[in-house]
């Protein structure tokens, strides 16, 4: 079995590195909180490293799934980052979603020291990861990708090469874009629905079988109209790819009004105290501005 370092264990990497201990492979997990290795310890087998150095050393394959580039440069490139201790020929996996150039600069520093890199941010959030079955866009070098699939393949139902270095990060940001829109149309929908007095529940069970259909809407239509949001993917995180996003379309001359539009709205939904409230926020904006005004 390969030997695994896996850097990060938050809500997706937790289920992430335990299917790879269930597959059987050997896994060095390391979290900047140690007690979430020792839960994860607990539950999955592995050994639990003190540093990403400490984790990398003699893997085989690293992975990582931590919170920005920030985050990512320091348990890569930091004093103890993975880089200072993997061994020639091994190869970085990373699934954090980040901006295409820190892929492109991880690649880059990883090259002049033998090593090799696929950025591979993935889309499913936390129930996706843990039940395995995560889109997973992939950027990098065909050679490395093919080393990689079986690995990958263990908790992803989709998985696919891109293109180059950073093209798995691009991809994520198209992803973004297409959940932005779909999340306010959605949230448009419900409020107009409940202020015309229909009963949406009803609604949704009809319309979710056509043409309007979504993801969004088969897994948050309900809890919308509920008003439950403490759960899911975080309006910060949110925030944080569809900035990636904006940068990117002024470097390729893009247009993005409805992203610059709804991202702000993720800033109106963060001020009203819904930093960590899941993406389906947004219709809890609405209604309140609706009751304010």
């Amino acid at each position: 079995m390969t030997k695994i370092a896996w850097i990060g264990l938050g809500v997706m990497g937790f289920p992430m590195a335990g299917h790879l201990s269930k597959a059987g492979h050997n896994l060095v997990v390391y979290n900047r909180t140690t007690s979430i290795s020792e839960k994860w310890t607990g539950k999955y087998s592995g050994k639990i490293a003190l540093t990403p150095a400490e984790a990398a050393d003699e893997a085989d394959i690293v992975i990582a799934c931590v919170g920005n580039d920030d985050d990512l440069r320091t348990v890569v490139l930091g004093d103890d980052g993975a880089f200072s201790t993997m061994k020639p020929d091994s190869i970085f996996i990373d699934h954090t979603t980040t901006s295409a150039s820190i892929a492109r600069k991880i690649f880059q520093e990883g090259r002049q020291k033998g090593l090799h890199f696929i950025d591979a941010p993935v889309s499913g959030g936390q129930v996706g990861a843990e039940k395995g079955i995560l889109s997973i866009m992939c950027g990098g070098e065909k050679e490395t990708f093919n080393r990689v699939e079986a690995i990958i393949s263990i908790y992803s139902q989709t998985y696919k090469l891109i293109g180059n270095v950073g093209s798995g990060q691009l991809a994520k940001m198209v992803n973004q874009i297409c959940i932005a829109g779909v999340v306010q149309g959605l949230s448009e929908a419900l409020n107009f629905g409940n202020n015309a007095g229909l009963d949406c529940e009803a609604v949704l069970e009809v319309i979710s079988k056509g043409a309007a259909g979504s993801w969004q809407m088969a897994n948050r239509g309900a809890t919308m109209l509920k008003d439950e949001y403490d759960f899911g993917f975080a309006v910060d995180w949110m925030r944080k790819d569809l900035g990636f996003c904006l940068d990117e379309a002024n470097n390729n001359g893009s247009s993005l009004p409805l992203t610059s539009l709804v991202d702000q709205f993720y800033k109106e939904v963060q001020l009203m105290g819904g930093r960590r409230w899941d993406t389906s926020s947004l219709l809890y904006r609405l209604r309140k501005n609706a009751t304010s005004g």
